[in-house]
């Protein structure tokens, strides 16, 4: 806890450093700024399909703000990517398929060459309830369960403006689950609450995980074809601070790349994909036995998400 105190106190000498710099003069020249926003659409229709199948329609929002400073050895980049997506099937109902928040924040000065010492802030969290389906009244997550925060001291190389790869050996990583029946369940790698013998609660589980440790984060963002853009970000978190000694050694894995081929002025097909690799969030795990699937218990394991869709988007 005493190292992720001293962190902060650096982080916010940072900040005020930036904040003196930035009113120095007049600053808009070295600013620039914009966003993207786009609709992505997957339907299937079937009407007296023998195969079998079902009817289903998913729609997915997706916003992307960018403010970035530059000026002289001094840079400051800024962004904020957020997504919504439902799908609407005949049985399954109406379910969010994606739900995002992710805003980041990274000043950097100058060390030499393409080098910068860079303070990092990372914060990811969700808007809405997610459910255990098709239990639609059992939670697994909310706005701020689980909720990530991650505040880092180190060095940014940045070879050229369409690729960065960030290292830090100090790191801070916060885990708020701000639900605390979740808390108490232990999700997202929080203490759980404890109970005794005839299971009467002792101490609530805490809402709140600090962890600290090494951060790498490599993004890559150009136009690889014409009409083609490829975004790909890569995070790896590894704490040196886990509670049990062998895991120590695992790192943790989000990955995410996008691929947007545009069609016209306003028409866009995307690929995502999406791989997340946490120690911390256990996952259920099933069998088919005699045919039939059963949860058999939790565990870790690799998340993958993957979307195709063609949409409408717009770029300011």
């Amino acid at each position: 806890m005493k190292k992720l105190k001293n962190l902060f106190c650096l982080l916010i000498f940072f900040l005020a450093f930036s904040s003196n710099l930035l009113t120095q003069s007049d600053t808009s020249k070295f600013w620039t700024d914009g966003g993207f926003i786009s609709f992505v659409f997957n339907q299937i229709s079937l009407t007296n399909w023998a195969k079998g199948g079902e009817s289903s329609l998913s729609s997915t929002a997706f916003l992307n703000l960018f403010a970035n400073y530059k000026k002289d050895g001094f840079q400051w980049d800024n962004s904020l990517d957020m997504a919504y997506g439902i799908q609407s099937g005949e049985e399954l109902g109406l379910r969010k398929n994606e739900d995002k928040i992710d805003l980041n924040s990274k000043l950097g000065l100058n060390a030499f060459n393409k080098v910068f010492y860079t303070a990092l802030l990372n914060l990811k969290t969700q808007f809405t309830y997610g459910y255990n389906y098709p239990n639609d009244s059992d939670v697994v997550s909310k706005f701020f369960a689980p909720g990530y925060l991650i505040t880092s001291l180190g060095l940014d190389y940045k070879p050229s403006d369409y690729f960065s790869v960030y290292l830090s050996p100090a790191t801070g990583r916060f885990i708020f689950v701000l639900d605390q029946k979740l808390a108490d369940q232990g999700a997202y790698g929080v203490d759980k609450a404890i109970y005794d013998n005839n299971g009467n609660l002792i101490e609530n589980g805490k809402t709140l995980k600090p962890e600290f440790g090494a951060y790498l984060k490599a993004i890559f963002k150009k136009d690889i074809f014409e009409n083609v853009n490829l975004e790909s970000k890569l995070a790896l978190f590894n704490n040196y601070t886990d509670k049990d000694p062998g895991n120590r050694k695992n790192i943790d894995v989000d990955w995410e790349t996008n691929i947007m081929l545009k069609i016209n002025k306003f028409i866009t097909a995307n690929i995502i994909l999406h791989l997340i690799y946490d120690e911390n969030i256990k996952v259920p795990i099933y069998e088919k036995i005699n045919g039939v699937k059963i949860k058999v218990g939790e565990g870790s394991r690799l998340q993958i998400k993957q979307v195709f869709g063609l949409g409408f988007s717009y770029k300011f």
